[in-house]
């Protein structure tokens, strides 16, 4: 028997699939607090407290496949700026408005750029 609360717990941990502008598929999750600390760890004091680099990381670090490869979590500052590298203006963008518009964690979500 699943209780309200497993329920909301369960479709929160539940993956978004967005695409973005370069075709790509880019499953993400949101981060829970451990992982963020763990990010506050991997980028050092100083950089966790710049608020502009921090959204972008975050961001990044959301990102659990990229075309269906798995993408580890960084752990060091020189992984998340791969990541971020990696990902691109695009991609980004994309997970910026997949996560700023998701209502229902499972939604699949399709992101256009310009």
């Amino acid at each position: 028997m699943t209780t309200p609360t497993s329920q909301i717990l369960s479709a929160s941990m539940a993956p978004l699939i967005v695409h973005d502008h370069d075709g790509r598929e880019l499953v993400l999750r949101r981060l829970t607090a451990l992982d963020r600390l763990r990010l506050f760890k991997a980028i050092g004091p100083v950089l966790s407290q710049n608020n502009l680099y921090l959204g972008m990381v975050t961001l990044a670090a959301s990102v659990t496949a990229i075309d269906a490869i798995p993408v580890p979590a960084p752990t060091t500052e020189g992984q998340v700026e791969a990541l971020v590298a990696r990902l691109g203006d695009v991609g980004i963008a994309a997970v910026a408005a997949a996560l700023a518009s998701d209502a229902s964690p499972t939604m699949e979500a399709t992101t256009q750029g310009n």
